[in-house]
Formats: C-alpha cells, sequence, structure tokens
C-alpha cells in the first residue's frame, strides 16, 4: 500500500439528516468529504454493552493507551518484516496482508470479530532468533571471503608450509600489505634474535596482502610479532588441524540450512502478525470510537461512522469540511474564527473535561465530533 494514504475514523450523530436515518446520515457525510477530498466508506461498529458514566470515562483512558500500544506493536512488525527483507519495498508490501486480503481493503470492509491474539512478544523473540543466526552465517562467510589480514586460513594454508611438533621451532604466519613486501624480505630476519635464515617463505596472496610463513625459536616469538605490529604487519593466529578445511565448510553449510529455514519460519511468522496486529489496532479503534460516540452524543445510540481515505495533505481539507460543516456538535464548548481555528468559552470547561478524559481528536485537540486519524505504512 503507498505510503500517501491517511485514513481518517469518524463518527457523527443521524441528526446531519433531515429524516435522522442512518443510509442518509453516511450521504451526508459522504457529501461534507466529497470526493475532492476523499472516499468515504460504512464503518460497522456493533453496539456494545454501556456500563456507567464513570466506566465509560475510564475506558476512553485505557483505549488511547491500548490504541498507542497496538500503533508500537504494527511498527514494529513492519520494521521486523523490512529487516529480513532487506528493505525491498514491493517485496514488504506484498507481505503486508491482513486474511490474504490488502489492508485497504480489509479496513473498507470492516466487520467485528472477537477472535484477536497477542503476537509482540512471539514477534520479538523470532526476530531476535533470526538475527543471531544472521550475525553468525555473516560472521563465517566474512572469515571466508575477506583479506588475508581477517579471513580463515584453513584453506588457504598446506601443512608443509608449517613446522609442527617442535619443542623449540615453529612458524608464524604474516599478512603484510603488498606494497610492503620488499621491506619484509629485506628486514624479517634482523626484527628478533634466532629468526631462521632465508625462511621467510611467499604462502598466497591476494589483491591487498602477501602472507608469509617464518620459522623462528619459540622463545623469541612474541618479540617477533611484537614488531611486526608496530610496522603494520598482521600476525595470523593458526593451528592446522586435520580435516580442519572440512569441518570449517560444514558449519558454514550447517549455519546456512539454519538461516535459511529460520528466515522462513521468521517470515511467515511476521506476514501473519503484521496482520494481526492490524486487526487488533483497528478493533481498539472501534472501540474508542464506539465509546467516545456514547460520551458526546448520549442515548440512544443513534450514529453513523465512517472510514475516509484520503491522503495527507487533502485529509487536512476533509477535517476543515468536517469542522465547517459539523462545529455546532459541540454547542457552547467553543466557536470558530475566521480561520476555521477553534475558539473556547471562558466559562465552558467542557472542552478540558473532554481532553482529561482522554477524548476527543488527535494530538489532544478538541473536535465537535468524534474524530481519529491514523496511517498504515
Amino acid at each position: 500500500m503507498s505510503n500517501s494514504v491517511k485514513y481518517l475514523l469518524v463518527s457523527l450523530p443521524t441528526s446531519i439528516s433531515s429524516s435522522n436515518d442512518h443510509e442518509e446520515a453516511l450521504v451526508a457525510l459522504r457529501t461534507t468529504i466529497s470526493k475532492d477530498y476523499g472516499t468515504v466508506y460504512p464503518f460497522r461498529i456493533p453496539e456494545f454493552k454501556i456500563g456507567t458514566l464513570d466506566a465509560l470515562v475510564q475506558q476512553a483512558d485505557e483505549l488511547a493507551k491500548l490504541d498507542s500500544a497496538c500503533e508500537g506493536v504494527v511498527s514494529k512488525v513492519a520494521d521486523s518484516l523490512k529487516n529480513i527483507l532487506d528493505g525491498d519495498e514491493d517485496r514488504i508490501s506484498q507481505q503486508k496482508t491482513v486474511n490474504d486480503r490488502p489492508v485497504d481493503q480489509y479496513l473498507k470492509n470492516f466487520s467485528w470479530n472477537k477472535e484477536i491474539v497477542s503476537i509482540d512478544n512471539d514477534v520479538k523473540g523470532k526476530h531476535t532468533q533470526y538475527t543471531q543466526v544472521r550475525t553468525s552465517l555473516t560472521a563465517l562467510q566474512r572469515k571466508q571471503t575477506g583479506n588475508l589480514s581477517t579471513r580463515s586460513l584453513t584453506s588457504l594454508v598446506d601443512p608443509s608450509h608449517l613446522i609442527q611438533d617442535s619443542e623449540y621451532l615453529e612458524t608464524l604466519l604474516i599478512a603484510v600489505p603488498t606494497q610492503m613486501n620488499k621491506e619484509f624480505l629485506k628486514s624479517y630476519e634482523t626484527l628478533a634474535p634466532m629468526v631462521v635464515p632465508r625462511s621467510g617463505t611467499r604462502v598466497t596472496s591476494d589483491e591487498e596482502y602477501t602472507l608469509f610463513a617464518v620459522t623462528i625459536f619459540k622463545k623469541h616469538s612474541q618479540e617477533f610479532i611484537h614488531k611486526c605490529r608496530e610496522k603494520k604487519w598482521t600476525p595470523r593466529d593458526y593451528k592446522y588441524v586435520e580435516g580442519g578445511k572440512e569441518e570449517e565448510q560444514k558449519e558454514v553449510d550447517r549455519v546456512s540450512r539454519d538461516e535459511k529455514k529460520l528466515w522462513g519460519e521468521a517470515l511467515r511468522l511476521f506476514r501473519t502478525a503484521w496482520g494481526e496486529s492490524i486487526m487488533i489496532w483497528v478493533h481498539v479503534m472501534a472501540l474508542r470510537v464506539f465509546v467516545e460516540t456514547v460520551l458526546r452524543y448520549g442515548l440512544p445510540l443513534e450514529f453513523v461512522s465512517g472510514l475516509v481515505t484520503s491522503t495527507p495533505k487533502l485529509a487536512k481539507k476533509a477535517k476543515f469540511a468536517l469542522d465547517t460543516a459539523y462545529s455546532y456538535l459541540g454547542g457552547n464548548a467553543f466557536g470558530r474564527d475566521k480561520k476555521g481555528r477553534i475558539k473556547t468559552k471562558d466559562d465552558s470547561s467542557l472542552s478540558s473535561d473532554i481532553a482529561a478524559a482522554g477524548i476527543g481528536g488527535e494530538g489532544g485537540e478538541y473536535t465537535a465530533y468524534v474524530y481519529y486519524e491514523f496511517e498504515i505504512n
């Protein structure tokens, strides 16, 4: 779905139509918004059991907090999808479905569903598990593909280059920047005492480094290594192990299989989790609309609720049209100046009471009607 879509959830009393009829009220809402600013779809909210006024005010506050938490979960799952799909927007959008439908279709045809679940912890756990395996695989692959100062030497060093099982001698492997090869060959014998003369031999090279093997008496190895580091040559810690090359490749293959398996599991979970988190969030918003509708318009419940699809720019014009047409619903709570801005009456505490209860427009702005706006990216 395009990032430019903005949704508005509104609820108005059916009295906005002269007949007080639900369908005519929906027509009136569509006329107010007009197709120039957005498209209005009916948003069906069931009539829930209504408790006391105090309970409704408390629920309004709790639902506002839950709304924010749900939005956070949706954002986290979206980030997880982005991470696992390497930011490929086309592939990401293909995974963002609700019950295998594009999210806008789900919203436009919303119906109440009691079977919603909590998925935040599952997503966190699977994402962490996948990230750990992916990091391990990247580290193993880097060892096989880096330059000679960092990569694994298991597949590069033949045992014939090494002195093994000697009580006094050992072979040191030094990665030398290629442009410094002549300096190394000229000076390595004098870096420390008891370096075996002419023992420096080239093992292999790449575009950046040449790997040399040098034989030295063990008691002077650390001094030699220290002097190499001072000259920006890289001593490599390596011990030949029979069958080490094969074992290293087996480890890479094993972690690669684990990564592919977890990738598939994570993608399926994130796809499902994204759809379910959207459903949960929209259900919470539906409850917020219902609770505020009761608090604003009272009983009997005669209201029309609608979903407006628009763009960030046109949504502002759609809201201005709503404000212009329905500011009278605020009664004595406020008027509007020539620029359409709210003017609260000095002797009225209704606006502040409603804001304190956690209801009203987005961002703490009081509106004369039930109004929420949101985006799903």
